[in-house]
């Protein structure tokens, strides 16, 4: 059987439909890819903030692609609360170690009894904000220029207002109307002495964006994402998970219930979800339908001010 000139070359273009057309989880790794690249190449003393998240696992995943072959040329920095999720820690250590990073941890409880602040108490008591003194305090220890984080501008509002490199004054403050402008993907790094770029490598992407990039690249993620049992604390409507570092309150239930979390912040502020996904497909598909960002759902946190994110960013948050 023969086949005309015309249907041969036909034939050809859909064998290579991927390498004409990238989908749009190759542009956006692209981007962050080149973003990375150019952190690299303006800053002396760059670092990648890593929770043991999906988000910061999916930078680490993104920086390994840039560098290759070689290792990631900047630490992964963790400011831990001291109430984390033990998987997500736990995660933390083990890729730390997978890729051969300089792994740094410094703990919120340390800077507490360092400068005597006043931990917070009561019902929604959280260190959450606390991380701002001791990230500061981080970045002047190391003389850390730059700061990758896993920020995405359809998390909060406020992110939103957010350029892909993120200027700080000396003091680490935000001023979202002091914001560089970024033309046809020029970022200006320039910076004077003690002051600092926060950068989004993965700001144009989206929750479902990274499940699908996490399923796609193969990647292993903490059980804490997946549904199962576990013991919660209904509280106002949401379930905290029950554990002693959570003040309890008078008309709190403790409930058993099957659930998963769609971030993994600080326990005292982090709420779980009712589901059954026990499959990236499952979360993806959940994802999918859902009409409610991830910390519109499940950070209380964001939920006392409606300027509250924006806030804690003025004064150094990441």
């Amino acid at each position: 059987m023969s086949i005309s000139v015309k249907e041969a070359s036909d034939l050809s273009d859909q064998g290579n439909i991927d390498r004409r057309k990238p989908d749009y989880l190759d542009q956006l790794e692209a981007e962050a890819i080149y973003i990375m690249r150019e952190v690299a190449g303006q800053f002396e003393r760059p670092a990648l903030l890593f929770s043991g998240g999906k988000d910061s696992i999916t930078l680490v995943r993104l920086a390994q692609k840039a560098f290759a072959p070689g290792k990631i040329p900047f630490p992964l920095v963790h400011i831990d609360t001291g109430h984390n999720f033990v998987e997500a820690t736990d995660y933390r250590d083990m890729l730390a170690e997978k890729t051969g990073s300089k792994l740094i941890v410094r703990y919120v409880e340390d800077t507490i009894k360092a400068k005597n602040l006043k931990e917070p108490t009561g019902k929604n008591a959280s260190r959450n904000w606390l991380q701002t003194f001791t990230l500061l305090d981080t970045i002047e220890e190391f003389g850390f220029d730059a700061c990758i984080g896993g920020a995405r501008r359809d998390e909060e509002k406020a992110r939103a207002k957010e350029r892909i490199f993120s200027f700080r004054d000396e003091f680490g403050q935000w001023d979202p109307k002091r914001q560089r402008p970024e033309l046809w993907n020029l970022f200006n790094g320039r910076i004077h002495k003690g002051e600092n770029v926060r950068v989004f490598p993965i700001s144009n992407w989206t929750e479902l964006d990274v499940w699908a990039y996490l399923q796609r690249e193969g990647i292993t993620l903490p059980s804490i994402y997946f549904a199962h049992e576990r013991e919660c604390i209904l509280r106002d409507g949401h379930l905290l998970y029950n554990t002693p570092v959570i003040e309890k309150d008078p008309e709190d239930q403790i409930v058993t219930r099957q659930v998963r979390f769609r971030t993994v912040g600080d326990m005292t502020c982090t709420a779980a979800v009712e589901s059954s996904a026990a499959t990236l497909e499952e979360v993806i598909a959940e994802i999918t339908v859902s009409r409610i960002s991830e910390r519109g759902e499940t950070r209380i946190d964001d939920q006392q001010t409606e300027a509250a994110m924006e806030d804690r960013k003025k004064g150094g948050y990441f």
